[in-house]
C-alpha cells in the first residue's frame, strides 16, 4: 500500500529506533511521503544526530538501549527546545507515555502501528509546529485576558513579566481554550479540534490540561483559569470571572 505524498518542502525527520526492521520501514514511508530522514539505533547517536542535521522532528522509540526514549527526550528539551516529538511506545506503557508527555512530547503512537498512521500523525504535528496562521475573523495578534497574553505571531505566551515555556501542543490548546471562554468541551472535542484526531486516548488531553495548570495557575491544585467541568471536561474562564 503506497504512502501519503506532500507536495511540500522537503522537511528532515530523525526516526530513534533499535530495532532495523521497523527503522527501514518508517524511514520508507517517510521519504515517501517527502522528508527527509536520518535514523539513529541509540539514546547517544540520537542526541548526536540532533547536533548534525538539526531536525524538524523527532520520532523517538521509548524502549532504546543504553540511554532510554524518557531520558533522550528529557535532554531533547534542553537541546533542541521546540523540536517537536513523537514517541513510539508499547501497549503496557501508560506510564511512560505520560511520563513522556509531561517532559514535552507532543504525541505518541502506540506499537505495533500502521506506518500511514505514523506519517499522518507527522504532518499534523509539522502543521502545528510550523508558521502559525495568525489570527482569526479580524482577532488582534495578540490575544489578552488579564495578565496572561498570546502571540499568534511568535507563538509565545506571557503571564504577567513572565514568558511561559510552551510545548506546541500546549500552546495550542491554551490558544483554543481562551478563545472560547466559558465554554465547556469534552475531551474528545479537543482531540479532534487541538490535535485533529477523530481518535485516540483521551488522557493526551488530561496530561496537557495539568501541564498548562502548572504553568498559568496560581495554585494548580485549585485552578480558578482552566477548571474542570465533571462529566463533561474543561472550561476556560476569562480574567473577570476568576479575579
Amino acid at each position: 500500500m503506497a504512502a501519503p505524498t506532500t507536495g511540500g518542502p522537503s522537511l528532515r525527520v530523525l526516526v530513534v529506533d533499535d530495532d532495523p526492521t521497523v527503522s527501514d520501514v518508517v524511514r520508507r514511508y517517510l521519504e515517501r511521503a517527502g522528508y527527509q530522514v536520518t535514523r539513529a539505533a541509540d539514546g547517544v547517536a540520537a542526541l548526536a544526530a540532533v547536533d548534525q542535521c538539526r531536525p524538524d522532528l523527532v520520532v523517538l522509540d521509548l524502549m532504546l538501549p543504553g540511554l532510554d526514549g524518557l531520558e533522550v527526550c528529557r535532554r531533547l528539551q534542553r537541546q533542541a527546545s521546540g523540536v517537536p516529538v513523537i514517541m513510539l511506545t508499547a501497549l503496557g506503557e501508560e506510564a511512560d507515555r505520560v511520563i513522556g508527555l509531561q517532559l514535552g512530547a507532543d504525541d505518541y503512537v502506540t506499537k505495533p502501528f500502521s506506518p500511514r498512521e505514523l506519517v499522518l500523525r507527522v504532518q499534523s504535528v509539522l502543521r502545528r509546529s510550523g508558521p502559525p496562521p495568525g489570527p482569526v475573523g479580524g482577532e488582534p495578534p495578540v490575544v489578552r485576558d488579564g495578565e496572561l497574553a498570546l502571540d499568534t505571531s511568535r507563538r509565545s505566551a506571557r503571564l504577567g513579566d513572565t514568558e511561559l515555556a510552551l510545548t506546541t501542543r500546549e500552546f495550542d490548546l491554551l490558544l483554543h481554550l481562551v478563545r472560547h471562554p466559558a465554554k465547556a468541551f469534552r475531551r474528545e472535542e479537543l482531540l479532534a479540534q487541538v490535535w485533529g484526531w477523530n481518535f485516540g486516548d483521551q488522557s493526551t488531553v488530561t496530561v496537557h490540561v495539568r501541564r498548562l495548570r502548572e504553568k498559568v495557575e496560581r495554585d494548580p491544585a485549585r485552578p480558578r483559569r482552566i477548571v474542570t467541568v465533571w462529566g463533561v471536561g474543561y472550561r476556560y474562564e476569562p480574567a473577570a470571572g476568576n479575579a
